[in-house]
């Protein structure tokens, strides 16, 4: 809606704008591939939850499940995706050298 003030006569006259609704494509695909994340004796807790944070996006609590079910079970699926995502994520998680590996279905 948008007001239009008329200069010659001081009318106010009230008009709708059409809007539009922009929306990106929605990837309906079902995840493909898996992110299998490993325990190891040589990183702290907070490193491995910040990295799985940094690598997947996901909020502190998901991040600290996935650091105890890699430590108490010896690996957790801590991401799944495209292909191209998994390997985006577990290039993340190496840089700090976690042990992870690309699963698929």
């Amino acid at each position: 809606m948008a007001v239009v003030k008329n200069p010659e006569t001081e009318e106010l006259t009230i008009t709708t704008v059409e809007e539009k609704e922009i929306t990106e494509p929605v990837d309906t695909t079902p995840p493909t591939h898996r992110v299998i994340l490993y325990n190891d004796e040589w990183h702290r807790f907070d490193e491995v939850i910040l990295q799985v944070q940094k690598a997947t996006g996901c909020d502190l609590m998901k991040a600290e499940m996935i650091a105890m079910e890699a430590h108490f079970k010896g690996r957790a699926i801590c991401y799944k995706g495209s292909r191209d995502q998994c390997q985006r994520v577990a290039g993340i998680l190496r840089q700090i050298r976690l042990q992870c590996e690309i699963d698929c279905d």
